[in-house]
C-alpha cells in the first residue's frame, strides 16, 4: 500500500538503497512506508522479504551499502530526533570514506534494515552510534584499498581514497567504489584497528554543514509521524480514565450512535473509539458515557518531598566514600549544610505523541518517534502475540522529546486497536493525554554538608540523596496500554542513571555520597534531559557557593583553587573570559537592598567522564513582584572532537533553553486523583519574549574522541542561575522550580 507521504529520500532513492549490492528486496516491499507492503488474501499486512541485508552490528555490512552508481547508504540504528544525527554521521562516515555528504543517503531505526545500536539516549548518537559506523566506514575503506590494490597490481601504501574512487598518490588512473566492489557484499566484520584518518587532513569533520532535514521544516513540509497516512487508516482516541488505578464499571455505546463508522474497542480496563475522520473520533471520545471506579491512590504533589525523605526504603547505598567525611565534618566548626528538591516534570513535547500501526494476524508494522524502536520491538510482539521477527518498527520524526515521552504509549493503543479492528490505526494523543499521562522526570532530595580549612579549601563533604531507584535490567519502560488492557509485561520503574555527579567535581580529602532508595515513584517515572544530573549538580554546584561565600571569596577563583582537572578548569577560564567575569568576594552587593541583578557561575564535568561545560549567567530578580529574568548566559564546551559546531552549537543552546524553563516554571501538581496541570496555562513553559543573549564558546580536540553534545549542557543551568538570583538579591533558592511566589516568600525571610 502506497503511504501518502515523504520520508526524507527520493522513490529513486530509497529503490537504489533496496537494490544496492550489499541489500537484496523483493518487489513490492516497504524500505520505509513510501514503497509497497505485501499482504495475504485477507488484507493482512505482512513484513517485508528481506533476504540479504545483515542486521548485524558487528559487519560492515550492517552499517554501509555501497551502490552500483558508487553512491553510499548507512544504516543507523540511532535516530535523529533533532539534534543533527542526519549530517554528524553522514559527515563521519564520509571522512573516513573519502566521499562527500552529499553522496550518502541514511535511514535511521527501522528495525527491518538497521543494527541495533541501542536507543538514542544518553547524548549517545555521535559518541557511539556515530562512531560506530565511522568504524565500518574506516574498515570499508581499508578494503577497498587493498581491493584496489590487487586490481592495480600497487603496494596500499601508495593509494589513497579520494571522490569516491581509489587512486595512486603519484597520480594516474584508479579505481571507483562501484568498480570495485562489483556487487559483492564486504563480508568483514568491523576491524576495532582500522586505522582513522588524520584529524590534520580531515575535509569533512570539523565543518558547520548544513542539515538535510531544516528546510522542509522551516517551510512546514517536512514529514512527521502525525503525518503518515494509509490506505483504509483509521483514527484512534483512548478514554483515559477519570482518575489515576480507575477501572471502568460501565460503557453506554449508545451514547455515540450519533457518531457514524465509530468503533468501540474495549480490552480490559483499555478504552478507545476510532473512525475514519479523525474529528468524529474525537468528539466520540467525549461523548462516550463511561462510569469508572472512585480512586485516590495519589499522594498530592505537595508531599512528594516529605514522602522522598521519610521512607521506607528499598535499599542504603554508599556512592563514593573518600576519607573519612563523618569525623571529619563532626570535627569542623565551621560546618554548614542544605537542603535541595527538584520536583516532578513532565517532558512537555510541544506537539502530542502520535503513531501510526498496521497490525494483520501475522506480521505487523508501527510507524513511530521512538527513541529506542529495537528496545521497543519485542514489548509490541509480546503485546500482539507475535514474534519479533513479525513486528518492524520504522522511526518517522516526531515531536522532541529528551527521554522517553508518550511516543512508545501512542504506538502501543494503535497497536492494539489495529489488531482488534484488523485496519490501519493513526492514534494523536491530546494536549491533555500528553501532560496528564507521559511518564514523567522523577523527583529527587538532597542535603549536603560540607567544611573549610583553614586555608579556604573544602575540607569536607558529604551528600545524601533520596531517590526513585530504576528497576535492574527492566527492557523498557511499562506501557499504559498493556497495563490497562491487563496483559502481562514486565514490572518495575525506569528513571535514567539519576545518581551519577552527587559528590563534587573538586578535590577534597573527605568525601561521602550515599542515597536511600525508593523502589516506586509517584507517578509513572522515565528518563528525561540530562537525568538526574541537573539536579545533582544543581545542589552540588549550589553548596560550592555557599562554601565559597563562608571562605570570603569570588566563587570561580574558590572553584579554580581545587579543580585538578586542566579541561575543567580550561571551561572555567573560557567561560569567566566570555562573561566579562569580575572577580569580587561573594555577596559583595546583597547588602544593597536596590540591587536587583546579579552573576552566578557553574561548572560540570557530565558524569565525570563525560563532557566538561562551565556556565555563567546574569539575572534580574524584580523585587516586588519576584520574577526572575535571566538576560545573559556565557558557556563554554569541551566535548572532544566535534564534528558539526553548528549541529553542537544548537544542541547546547538548545540545552541551556529547556533547563531555564525547568528552573523557573516546570512542575507537575497533581491531587490524590490525578494530573491537575494538562495544559499550557497551568504548565507554562519559557516563551520567547524571556530567553536571554546566548554566547558559546566551543573547545575543539580532534585528537580526542567525541563526547556527547546533546544533555551536557544542560546540567549547570539551574546551579548557575540559582547562584546569580543569590548574587543579586541574597537568597538561597533550593526548590525547584523559582516562582515568584518562592522569590517573594524567600525574599521576605531575609
Amino acid at each position: 500500500m502506497n503511504a501518502a507521504f515523504d520520508i526524507q529520500m527520493s522513490r529513486r532513492q530509497l529503490l537504489k538503497a533496496g537494490g544496492a549490492l550489499v541489500v537484496t528486496l523483493i518487489a513490492p516491499v516497504t524500505v520505509l512506508a513510501t514503497e509497497q507492503v505485501l499482504r495475504d488474501k485477507a488484507g493482512n499486512a505482512q513484513a517485508p522479504a528481506l533476504l540479504d541485508k545483515t542486521l548485524d552490528a558487528g559487519a560492515v555490512d550492517g552499517y554501509i551499502a555501497i551502490h552500483q552508481d558508487g553512491t553510499v547508504t548507512l544504516f543507523s540504528g540511532k535516530v535523529d530526533l533533532g539534534q543533527g544525527l542526519r549530517i554528524a554521521i553522514r559527515q563521519m562516515a564520509a571522512e573516513e570514506l573519502g566521499i562527500g555528504v552529499d553522496k550518502i543517503e541514511m535511514i535511521e531505526g527501522d528495525t527491518a534494515l538497521t543494527p541495533d545500536q541501542g536507543p538514542t539516549a544518553g547524548s549517545s548518537g555521535v559518541m557511539r552510534g556515530g562512531v560506530q559506523i565511522r568504524q565500518a566506514a574506516a574498515t570499508a575503506r581499508e578494503a577497498l584499498i587493498a581491493m584496489a590494490a590487487a586490481r592495480l597490481q600497487k603496494p596500499a601504501s601508495e593509494l589513497m581514497v579520494q571522490d569516491g574512487v581509489v587512486r595512486p598518490k603519484s597520480g594516474g588512473a584508479g579505481l571507483s567504489f562501484a568498480e570495485l566492489v562489483g556487487g559483492k557484499r564486504f563480508d568483514l566484520k568491523v576491524d576495532a584497528k582500522a586505522p582513522l584518518n588524520n584529524p590534520q587532513h580531515y575535509r569533512v569533520v570539523g565543518k558547520p554543514l548544513l542539515r538535510p532535514d531544516v528546510p522542509a521544516k522551516v517551510t512546514g513540509t517536512h514529514t512527521y509521524v502525525h503525518d503518515v497516512k494509509l490506505p483504509g487508516m483509521l483514527h484512534g482516541r483512548v478514554i483515559r480514565p477519570a482518575a489515576e488505578g480507575a477501572n471502568i464499571v460501565s460503557v453506554d455505546q449508545s451514547s455515540i450512535k450519533k457518531f457514524p463508522g465509530v468503533k468501540v474497542v474495549r480490552l480490559g480496563d483499555f478504552l478507545a473509539v476510532a473512525a475514519p475522520d479523525e474529528w468524529d473520533a474525537i468528539q466520540a471520545a467525549a461523548a462516550l458515557k463511561v462510569v469508572w471506579s472512585d480512586s485516590n491512590k495519589l499522594m498530592g504533589h505537595d508531599k512528594v518531598e516529605q514522602w522522598l525523605r521519610s521512607g521506607p526504603f528499598d535499599a542504603e547505598e554508599t556512592l563514593v566514600k573518600k576519607g573519612d567525611a563523618v569525623a571529619a565534618l563532626q570535627g569542623a566548626g565551621n560546618k554548614i549544610s542544605a537542603s535541595y528538591y527538584w520536583p516532578i516534570q513532565t517532558h512537555g513535547s510541544i506537539g502530542p505523541s502520535c503513531a501510526v500501526a498496521d497490525v494483520g494476524a501475522k506480521q505487523a508494522i508501527i510507524y513511530t518517534a521512538s527513541q529506542g524502536t529495537h528496545r521497543y520491538r519485542p514489548a509490541y510482539a509480546q503485546m500482539l502475540g507475535l514474534s519479533n521477527e513479525a513486528v518492524r518498527l520504522v522511526y518517522v520524526d516526531g515531536a522532541g522529546c529528551y527521554g522517553m515521552n508518550g511516543h512508545d504509549d501512542a504506538a502501543a493503543d494503535a497497536a492494539l486497536m489495529s489488531k482488534a479492528l484488523g485496519k490501519p490505526v493513526r492514534v494523536q494523543w491530546s494536549r491533555q493525554d500528553e501532560h496528564g499521562f507521559d511518564p514523567k522526570g522523577p523527583p529527587q532530595a538532597l542535603t549536603l554538608e560540607g567544611a573549610l580549612n583553614a586555608d579556604k579549601s573544602i575540607a569536607a563533604w558529604r551528600t545524601e540523596m533520596w531517590l526513585p531507584r530504576a528497576t535492574a535490567s527492566l527492557p523498557t519502560v511499562p506501557l499504559l496500554a498493556p497495563q490497562t488492557a491487563g496483559m502481562p509485561q514486565p514490572k518495575g520503574i525506569s528513571t535514567g542513571l539519576i545518581s551519577q555527579n552527587g559528590d563534587p567535581p573538586y578535590e577534597v580529602a573527605n568525601v561521602a555520597v550515599g542515597v536511600h532508595w525508593h523502589d516506586s515513584a509517584p507517578l509513572r517515572p522515565a528518563n528525561i534531559r540530562a537525568p538526574g544530573k541537573i539536579a545533582n549538580i544543581y545542589a552540588v554546584e549550589c553548596f560550592t557557593d555557599e562554601l565559597a561565600a563562608q571562605a570570603g571569596m569570588d566563587p570561580l577563583a574558590f572553584r579554580l583553587q581545587s579543580l585538578k582537572d586542566a579541561r575543567g578548569a580550561e571551561v572555567l577560564k573560557r567561560t569567566a573570559a566570555l562573561f566579562g567575569w569580575q572577580s569580587r568576594a561573594a555577596g559583595a552587593g546583597i547588602a544593597n537592598k536596590a540591587n536587583k541583578r546579579g552573576r552566578g557561575i557553574a561548572y560540570s564535568h557530565y558524569k565525570h567522564n563525560e563532557t566538561y561545560v562551565a556556565m555563567a549567567m546574569e539575572v534580574e530578580v524584580d523585587r516586588s513582584s519576584g520574577e526572575i529574568r535571566v538576560l545573559r548566559v556565557a558557556c563554554a564546551h569541551d566535548c572532544g572532537l566535534i564534528i558539526n559546531p553548528d549541529g553542537l552549537r544548537a544542541q547546547i543552546e538548545g540545552s541551556i533553553l529547556q533547563t531555564i524553563s525547568r528552573s523557573l516554571y516546570e512542575e507537575i501538581r497533581f491531587d490524590t486523583r490525578r494530573v491537575q496541570n494538562v495544559d499550557w496555562a497551568s504548565y507554562p513553559i519559557l516563551a520567547f519574549p524571556a530567553v536571554p543573549e546566548l554566547r558559546i564558546d566551543l573547545i575543539d580536540r580532534p585528537t580526542m574522541p567525541p563526547l556527547g553534545g546533546g544533555e551536557a549542557a544542560a546540567s549547570p543551568v539551574t546551579a548557575a542561575l540559582a547562584n546569580a538570583v543569590w548574587d543579586a538579591v541574597g537568597i538561597r533558592l533550593r526548590t525547584v522550580p523559582f516562582t515568584p511566589e518562592r522569590v517573594k516568600a524567600a525574599l521576605q525571610r531575609i
